[in-house]
């Protein structure tokens, strides 16, 4: 071995196997010849963009879940520092030559973490070997190479299941504790002022996906007057829970001593800016005063509550809407509007979780959210929202979790 540096650009060019760095951003810092030339892609064309832009999933397989199982390992590199070994997977590929035609493929997938000085994930490595022919030979007589790889398969596949199994464990330990405390801060509520009011939580399904969203209701000072809000923090897990028990208290605070929604927001996302783990949260608040049988509300960067009329007509509050909490450095006060109701009337909130779905413009849930509103709007609010999330909740489950809040004015 001589004194000469080594090339490690050249090496990773010159590595077998397709192998990409990702920042933990997930844009391509570089990818090496075999990983370009097997997924039929220029350099040019992936460095420097957004991994799951360059590689959607097949928009024509409804049950695509290759991209969700990807970032959901490399995330985990990212957030652990651990490596992730994926199992097999299937990942259709759009063919560059023919855009709109897509190619079954199947892939195994290693991802490990690359360290900065301070001890960081700076970059991550994507390792990933096609397995299509060997998928394809399965049944056919023959195949040295197919059986090679059924070998390296089945020590991955152990790899992967142990690593799995502690993965579970740990996920479970943190959901317990998770949803403890989100039960602990998101108390019942069936009365706010004299207005009967139903509340309920639906944590997502898996381990993972559990304690970002939050509601509150408080009583306002200075005349017949209460407050309703929800907001969402992005994330998940104890950090998701502690980050969403700030905001709602600050929040709370706040309304208690705002002009009104707008300023109680505005407080609300300059605190944003200095609690880790805020950033992109999103929020909506209203203060409904009694007496006037007025809502006014401000909203920041969430979906707009919903008021249902007593002749069935669905009035979406969408008129004051502004960028999430942290999102804006300049102290402009966010905007604020009002409508009115009449006795019998009922106003709901929401988080995204009920009425966002994969593949699907956010439209047609807000339709199916509005639709189901008028049609139970002479139930009780408990009833109400039992019958709203049935039928807007998947039937096994949602993958993010849901808070609504239901009050009848």
């Amino acid at each position: 071995m001589n004194d000469e540096a080594i090339d490690y650009a050249g090496v990773f060019q010159a590595l077998p196997g397709m192998v990409a760095l990702l920042t933990p951003d997930l844009l391509f810092a570089d990818a090496n010849e075999e990983f370009l030339r097997a997924a039929g892609r220029t350099r040019e064309q992936v460095l420097g963009r957004y991994l799951f832009d360059v590689f959607p999933d097949n928009p024509n397989d409804p049950g695509a879940s290759g991209m969700r199982n990807l970032a959901a390992s490399l995330t985990r590199v990212v957030t652990t520092g651990e490596r992730d070994t994926m199992a097999l997977q299937r990942y259709d590929v759009e063919r560059p030559d023919r855009p709109g035609e897509w190619e079954e493929r199947y892939w195994s997938p290693v991802n490990a973490p690359v360290f900065g000085p301070d001890g960081r994930v700076v970059l991550v490595v994507h390792r990933v070997e096609e397995v299509t022919e060997l998928i394809r030979a399965r049944g056919r007589p023959g195949g040295g190479r197919a059986r090679v790889l059924e070998a390296e398969l089945y020590t991955r596949a152990r790899e992967l299941q142990e690593v799995n199994e502690r993965l579970r464990q740990a996920h479970a330990r943190e959901r317990e504790v998770a949803l403890v405390l989100q039960k602990a801060m998101l108390t019942a509520h069936r009365h706010v002022g004299h207005h009967r009011a139903a509340v309920r939580y639906r944590p997502a399904v898996g381990a993972l996906n559990v304690c970002g969203d939050w509601y509150d209701l408080v009583d306002l000072v200075g005349g017949n007057r209460f407050g309703v809000a929800v907001g969402d923090v992005v994330g998940h897990g104890l950090e998701a829970a502690g980050v969403m028990g700030q905001l709602r208290s600050a929040l709370s605070a706040a309304s208690r001593v705002a002009a009104g929604p707008a300023e109680a927001l505005s407080v609300l996302g300059r605190y944003a800016h200095v609690v880790d783990g805020a950033e992109s949260a999103t929020a909506v608040t209203t203060f409904i005063d009694c007496d006037r049988r007025t809502i006014t509300y401000s909203s920041a960067g969430h979906p707009p509550p919903v008021l249902v009329h007593p002749d069935g007509r669905t009035e979406f509050l969408d008129q004051a809407t502004d960028p999430p909490l942290d999102a804006r450095p300049d102290p402009a006060p966010r905007p604020e509007a009002g409508t009115t109701y009449d006795e019998g009337a009922t106003l709901v909130l929401y988080t995204d979780g009920l009425v966002e779905r994969r593949s699907e413009d956010i439209d047609t849930g807000l339709a199916r959210l509005a639709d189901s509103l008028a049609r139970h709007r002479e139930e009780d609010p408990e009833s109400l929202a039992d019958a709203v999330l049935l039928e807007l909740l998947p039937p096994g489950g949602a993958t993010d979790d849901t808070a609504l809040v239901i009050v009848r004015l």
